[in-house]
């Protein structure tokens, strides 16, 4: 019988790390990054005596990844293969990994090959010599984005971060690190909306930030298109923050204070000047405008409606189609019953 997750984390020595990389459409670039994270477990075992493993989370993909990561050799380190029911999205793989990491230190790094494999070194040598537990990465700059994207991330973290006891670092990415404990430490979080930015940034530990310029794709284009960024960030706010609920108060009591004084305004012209009430044209803004403001404030609320509903359901994260593990320099081996959910 397949040992459980649990009894393989149990077993694996904390002085390891696990390299979770989620994988959509990613069959173009898959085999140059695999090279480059393999020759970096091969350093990392040469310099610090540090056991590696791989794990392939293929998040629903439409093409060959799963077929090429299955093809992938495990030349210097053991290869997990997990291929999930469908497309969840990237924190539902991010999660999966991060389940079935079996060694101590989780490190999260993207399959497009632009977070850099040479600087997983400087996250090791942070956290086994400076004793950090979270070392996130950061982009250096962006100054190759346009302005409109540059100012959106702004507002979105200003956002996010308005009256947050912890706050999300500006410009962190995945890309990041975790101690065993602090590994340990986000799979016990019982939610399943997670944003791991915000969830990695709360759980506290040392942390410390890399700044780093991303490398361009291995190969192919990206599949974050606006539509997928505007929804993760939006499910990064729901998620995590309460902001938006605030800001639409705001807004509400802001609006009510114009009609009031608007209001004010009318009834004095009207008694001391004879001023006729305005007609049509300024009932007519009025109206639109409160009832777009309220439509507004009702999506906001029907968000978070939305993911209390998720949360009550219980529903798993994610279900694994197959799971398979690749022992160093064998042959791919199934590991326990494909059909097999997670919480």
């Amino acid at each position: 019988m397949a040992a459980s997750k649990t009894e393989l984390r149990a077993a694996a020595s904390d002085r390891g790390l696990s390299m979770v990389i989620p994988l959509y459409n990613e069959a173009a670039s898959l085999a140059q990054v695999h090279a480059r994270l393999v020759n970096v477990a091969r350093m990392l075992g040469s310099k610090r005596s540090l056991a590696c493993e791989l794990v392939y989370v293929d998040d629903g993909s439409h093409d060959d990844t799963f077929a090429i990561a299955r093809a992938l050799p495990a030349s210097a380190l053991d290869v997990q293969l997990i291929s999930l029911s469908r497309n969840f999205g990237k924190e539902a793989a991010l999660l999966a990994g991060l389940d079935h990491a079996r060694l101590g230190a989780v490190l999260f790094i993207d399959g497009d090959g632009q977070h850099p494999p040479a600087l997983i070194e400087t996250l090791v040598g942070h956290w086994l010599d400076g004793g950090y537990d979270v070392v996130y990465t950061a982009k250096a700059n962006r100054a190759n984005e346009s302005l409109v994207r540059r100012l959106a991330v702004k507002a979105f973290y200003r956002l996010i971060n308005s009256g947050a006891r912890s706050k999300i670092p500006e410009d962190a990415g995945d890309f990041r690190l975790l101690s065993p404990r602090a590994a340990d430490a986000l799979r016990r979080l019982p939610e399943r909306n997670r944003f791991f930015k915000g969830l990695s940034s709360w759980i506290g530990f040392r942390q410390i930030r890399v700044d780093y310029e991303p490398d361009p794709r291995a190969d192919g284009t990206t599949t974050f298109g606006l539509r997928r960024l505007i929804g993760l960030s939006i499910d990064g706010l729901t998620a995590f923050s309460v902001a938006p609920l605030r800001v639409a108060t705001m807004l509400g009591l802001l609006l009510a204070l114009a009609a009031f004084v608007y209001g004010a305004q009318i009834v004095y012209e009207t008694l001391v000047y004879g001023e006729k009430v305005p007609g049509y044209p300024s009932l007519f803004v009025g109206v639109m405008v409160l009832g777009g403001v309220q439509l507004i404030m009702l999506g906001v609320v029907g968000e978070y409606i939305g993911k209390i509903l998720n949360e009550i359901k219980g529903r798993p994260v994610y279900f694994v189609a197959e799971h398979a593990l690749k022992p160093r320099e064998e042959a791919v081996r199934p590991e326990g019953d494909t059909r097999a959910a997670a919480e």
